[in-house]
């Protein structure tokens, strides 16, 4: 095409391929400017109109709206990697939203296929548990139902850590099994199953009569499991040592007394009459993964090893 040549909305809608409509549509948004108009008030396009419309066509078809388009065109001047900053920042916002609504399918195809296979007599209680969940589904239910369970005035860096103890990883291509799991891990933490609303009540540990200091007992438990953690991997029975010593000295240093012999029987027979949240790890420790210790697994084999401790003891 020579430079000074002009096209009409028709030329130049058939050598981009694309129906008058189009262009007039992206025209009349201020896309696609005209470079002149004929004497009789018909639009003329210049020599850049045609790669700029096949910008325009790719970018929408890779999903961008309309409003990202303009975006991306008024910052045409491409940066060294062949990309402006508005472009990439464009595309790292369509790439997470196409992950997301992937995620979305995949633990929707997961949901309906726990519908399939299950006997009909249990399909209408799961259509309620995994229709609950959102897909792709949040864990922001399972933060709530632990902020209530710790103790209250806990420092930040601790219900941190707690959290990202207690709270499972969600895979991204979930199992049947485990979108099922996780629907009722859901149902439990929100009270819509298994009594979870009786499983709220604090340990006696959490009452501030009782005279503790929360962030010295949670300092000192996330050491104790991490310690209990190591020596399950490896296979070993609740047994007194570094990881025992350090859970009763977080209950002791808490309340600011010694370990003693007797400390440790009284502090067996609180921990024993303990509400307990057996549930909730159960469900949670399908989605950690076999094998892999969570703070309720530790928490019982540390019990297991004081219990152990004790009986030697008297």
């Amino acid at each position: 095409m020579p430079p000074d040549r002009m096209w009409t909305i028709g030329e130049l809608a058939e050598q981009a391929h694309v129906t008058v409509k189009t262009v007039r549509f992206y025209s009349d948004r201020g896309l696609l400017p005209e470079a002149a108009r004929s004497s009789g008030g018909h639009r003329r396009y210049g020599p850049g109109a045609l790669k700029r419309l096949r910008t325009i066509r790719a970018l929408r078809a890779l999903g961008l709206a309309v409003p990202e388009v303009v975006r991306v065109l008024d910052r045409e001047q491409e940066a060294d990697d062949g990309l402006t900053d508005v472009m990439a920042e464009v595309i790292d916002g369509r790439l997470r939203e196409i992950g997301s609504g992937l995620a979305a399918l995949r633990w929707r195809e997961a949901a309906l296929r726990t519908l399939q296979d299950c006997p009909p007599g249990e399909r209408a209680e799961r259509l309620l548990l995994v229709g609950a969940v959102p897909a792709p589904p949040s864990t922001a239910a399972l933060a709530r139902f632990w902020r209530r369970w710790l103790p209250p005035r806990l420092p930040t860096r601790l219900v941190t850590a707690v959290l990202n103890g207690t709270i499972p990883p969600l895979p991204e291509a979930p199992t049947p099994g485990q979108a099922l799991t996780f629907a009722r891990l859901h149902a439990l933490v929100t009270g819509g199953c298994d009594g979870s609303a009786r499983e709220r009540t604090q340990p006696a540990a959490h009452s501030a009569a009782d005279g503790y200091r929360p962030d010295v007992l949670y300092d000192g438990l996330i050491e104790a499991y991490g310690l209990a953690g190591v020596r399950m991997r490896a296979g070993r029975a609740p047994r007194e040592g570094e990881a025992l010593d350090c859970f009763v000295a977080a209950y002791a240093d808490a309340r600011g007394v010694r370990d003693t012999p007797a400390f440790r029987r009284g502090l067996g027979r609180v921990l024993g009459a303990d509400p307990r949240i057996d549930r909730y790890w159960q469900l949670a420790g399908e989605l950690f993964g076999p094998g892999e210790p969570t703070p309720g697994s530790t928490h019982d084999w540390l019990l297991a090893a004081l219990a152990e401790g004790n009986a030697r003891a008297a």
